[in-house]
């Protein structure tokens, strides 16, 4: 039976330390303050148990139990400091006291602990045993101290949650001040000191356990985060595998005879290939997620770290990728997929093609916004599995999917994009790394990322509009210099009016209005040339011989080089338009052609007829367009191949004109080769009369012939 009081005591001590300890670790980790605590409960403990082996066996030494003790109480300093740091990010504590007490109190701590280290490691003694007593009495002064500023300049809400720690703390300071000091004064320490010294420091226990929980206003379960445990798990593995390849080579060596060295260095290098492989492939990252979610946690997702790492992709301002294509990476990431396609609803109502990520699109990619899969989703907020699908069409109401998206052969998933209660598109994700069974969790994060990723879709295209609003504008504001110019011209035509009666006689009038004349005429073409005519929503529409009105626009445009080839349609074509609008529709268009085709190539019309509808092909050898710059670019207003020369509205007033009777402008063209507009123009019903008829069966000039 022991009955030395120090082992008694001390013992008594280190195993309520490392209650605390084991208190602390288990549920209260988030603050600095818990995490220092937690670690001067574990330096505590060893101390403790330190003083009990020594009484016992002697072991260890003074100068390594001078150290821990050294330690120990830099740690519980380390807590004090810990709570003037918390305190000051609140501006509580900003006096220049608090901080010249933490920089005498750490550089003494530090200078204590080296003068010990240089003792017990290098056997120089730079202080004596009285300089070390000092020491102990000057670090727990301190530490007194730094208790009395966290208590003094707190206020009464703060004092409550802090009492127990300070008083806990100055407790154990307190105690090794008396203590040392009756050294001081008596030579050496008193026994029933260093008896009682254990029981007091773990009476105190209880008033940090109690300052431990009543602080955690919301105390948390102490949690590994996928990530954590992901990291773990492959480091693990990694030391595995590199342990069975330490062995795998050793046996290779002794049982190879004389070829031993050459095969461990072969297996060697083959296996550190195979590990770095394995290290940095995806599809493996993946698999060993998937496991560690089903496994491991009761959750698929770590819920936080999703958040976070969606709020960053989004939050980046700049558009590289575009905004589109990371919301397909988001979607895909929370399946562990990298591939997808994004389709948004267009001026139509039809869902077209936005973006791509690892998959190739195919040549029609529109979905039509009156399809069955369109009006499915706008009905059911379903996401629709495709490999569930191509099994059991049934689950799915025998649902028909669309073309664009079968087209994908490594579509997977189709996620509804809903804008309130509307839908607003689609997004197609392919296979995953890993196999991934889907559940409602997985449905459910989908469904709140695909509407909030969809908002700011919303929100960029409101933008681009609202953009597009102002350029509108601006282009309004800059045609009243025209509007001056034109009223300059007017001034001065009608003074040439008004004095025509009076000088029509005179040589030198005639001469000045001839050159007047010749000046309005010169400014309009010029003002014409450079802004074209605004259309007139309200303007007439008529019926129209098109093969008349293209072969006038040929000779119009026949001046210039290359002149267009006309091959009109073997019979009448009469359409129901604007004469005016269409003529500089079309004109604009054989203009474009002609700008873009080198003198020497060729640009040539044809019109054909089929199912009530007249196309208008205008074809150029010039020099092509891309097909990025077609689906992104030339329909939208002032985006211009022609520079600071064109507005390019041009080609949207065309568009937005011929949509307006019915038609469509569909264009093909190849860089380096040539374009192909083809204008669809409804025919003009039969019994509708027409102005030109009577002219309809006039032939166009040879030279249009082909």
């Amino acid at each position: 039976m022991v009955t030395n009081l120090t082992v008694i005591s001390h013992s008594t001590a280190a195993l309520a330390y490392l209650l605390l300890a084991i208190l602390i670790a288990s549920k209260y980790l988030r603050r600095d303050v818990d995490r220092s605590m937690f670690l001067a409960a574990l330096v505590t403990t060893l101390w403790s148990a330190s003083l009990v082996t020594q009484s016992l066996w002697a072991e260890p030494g003074f100068f390594m139990r001078y150290l821990l003790e050294l330690l120990r109480d830099a740690s519980w300093i380390a807590v004090l400091l810990a709570l003037l740091r918390d305190a000051s990010r609140t501006g509580q504590f900003m006096g220049k006291i608090r901080n010249a007490l933490s920089a005498a109190t750490i550089t003494l701590v530090v200078l204590l602990i080296t003068f010990g280290i240089m003792e017990y490691a290098f056997g120089i003694a730079i202080v004596d045993g009285k300089t070390k007593v000092v020491g102990q009495i000057a670090l727990s002064l301190l530490g007194l101290s730094l208790v009395e500023q966290i208590w003094r300049n707190c206020g009464s809400m703060g004092r409550s949650s802090l009492k127990y720690i300070c008083i806990a703390i100055s407790t154990m300071m307190a105690f090794d001040f008396f203590m040392y000091s009756d050294a001081l004064l008596f030579g050496q320490i008193a026994d029933s000191f260093w008896d009682a010294r254990g029981f007091v420091i773990a009476l105190i226990v209880p008033l940090l356990a109690v300052n431990v929980v009543n602080t955690r206003k919301q105390p948390i379960e102490f949690q590994l985060s996928r990530t954590a445990v992901y990291h773990v798990g492959a480091l693990s593995f990694a030391g595995l595998y590199l342990i069975c390849l330490a062995i795998g080579g050793y046996y290779v060596k002794v049982m190879g005879g004389d070829w031993g060295n050459a095969l461990q260095v072969l297996f060697v290098s083959g296996s550190l290939a195979f590990f770095v492989l394995l290290a940095t492939s995806q599809r493996i990252r993946a698999r060993l997620m998937v496991f560690i979610s089903q496994n491991f946690f009761d959750y698929k997702y770590d819920y936080r770290e999703e958040w976070l790492k969606m709020t960053r992709e989004l939050a980046d301002l700049s558009n590289n990728p575009p905004l589109p294509e990371r919301v397909i990476r988001i979607l895909g990431g929370l399946v562990e997929s990298n591939s997808g396609v994004l389709w948004l609803r267009d001026e139509d109502g039809n869902f077209a093609l936005q973006a791509t990520a690892n998959m190739a699109a195919p040549k029609y990619t529109t979905i039509d916004g009156q399809s069955e899969l369109a009006r499915f989703l706008q009905e059911r907020e379903w996401i629709i599995n495709l490999e569930e699908y191509r099994q059991d069409p049934v689950r799915y109401n025998l649902l028909e999917i669309p073309d664009a998206i079968t087209r994908f052969s490594d579509g997977w998933l189709v996620i509804p994009m809903y804008l309130g209660n509307n839908l607003y598109g689609m997004t197609l994700i392919g296979s995953p790394y890993a196999r991934v069974e889907l559940n409602w969790e997985n449905f459910d994060l989908i469904k709140v990322v695909a509407r909030q990723t969809c908002n700011l879709l919303a929100q960029a295209d409101a933008q681009n509009r609202l953009s597009r609003a102002m350029q509108f504008e601006a282009v309004s504001k800059a045609s009243a210099f025209m509007v001056h110019d034109l009223k300059t011209l007017i001034a001065q035509l009608t003074l040439l009016v008004n004095n025509a009666a009076r000088h029509k006689s005179n040589p030198a009038f005639i001469d000045d209005m001839i050159l007047t004349t010749e000046h309005a005429v010169s400014k309009m073409s010029l003002l014409v040339d450079h802004i074209r005519k605004p259309m007139d929503e309200s303007g007439p529409t008529g019926c129209l011989d098109l093969n008349l009105l293209v072969t006038q626009l040929c000779e119009q445009h026949g001046k210039s080089e290359p002149a267009p080839v006309f091959a009109p349609a073997p019979t009448s074509v009469f359409v129901n338009a604007d004469p005016d609008q269409l003529k500089s529709v079309l004109g604009h268009l054989i203009q474009n052609a002609q700008d873009a085709t080198p003198s020497d190539g060729e640009v040539s019309l044809t019109i054909k007829t089929s199912e009530g509808q007249a196309v208008l092909f205008i074809q150029d050898t010039g020099s092509g367009m891309s097909e990025e710059f077609i689906k992104f670019q030339l329909f939208k207003p002032f985006e211009s191949t022609k520079g600071l020369t064109g507005m390019g509205i041009g080609a949207y007033q065309a568009r937005e004109y011929v949509r307006k009777i019915g038609g469509n402008i569909d264009v093909t063209s190849e860089p380096g080769i040539g374009s192909c507009f083809s204008v669809r123009l409804p025919i003009a019903a039969e019994g509708e009369t027409c102005e030109q008829r009577e002219d309809s069966d006039a032939k166009p000039p040879a030279r249009y012939a082909e």
